[in-house]
């Protein structure tokens, strides 16, 4: 029997996490989408603490107007403006069992604009 759509994403997100972690140095970018909304944290895996979050429900983001790529963009730069604020700037990439694509990787540009290298 064929897997469903969150099975298949679950099962490539459990693949990428024995791989992808993140440390006091390199923490890691979360992302989770939902159909609605965008959600990305920045999770240092070692302490088990959240550096920086950012979602498409914040007040700032909530505001503008646009589709639902242009605003994972500016979840995207919100992120890794607060990254930076806390001292970050190299993090690995966790695109959670999504595509590389669309608002995933709108995001990530997002993200790369605010200065944050990955």
């Amino acid at each position: 029997m064929a897997l469903t759509k969150n099975e298949r994403r679950i099962r490539i997100k459990s693949r990428i996490r024995k791989v992808v972690s993140g440390t006091g140095t390199r923490p890691r970018l979360a992302v989770f989408r939902s159909n609605k909304e965008i959600y990305a944290q920045i999770v240092d895996d070692v302490t088990g603490k959240t550096l920086a979050a950012a979602s498409s429900r914040d007040k700032d983001i909530v505001k503008s107007k646009g589709n639902k790529t242009e605003v994972a963009a500016l979840v995207g730069k919100s992120v890794g403006e607060k990254a930076k604020k806390a001292g970050v700037e190299t993090i690995s990439f966790d695109r959670g069992g999504y595509l590389y694509h669309g608002r995933v990787k709108s995001l990530a540009e997002g993200a790369r604009e605010a200065g944050l290298k990955f």
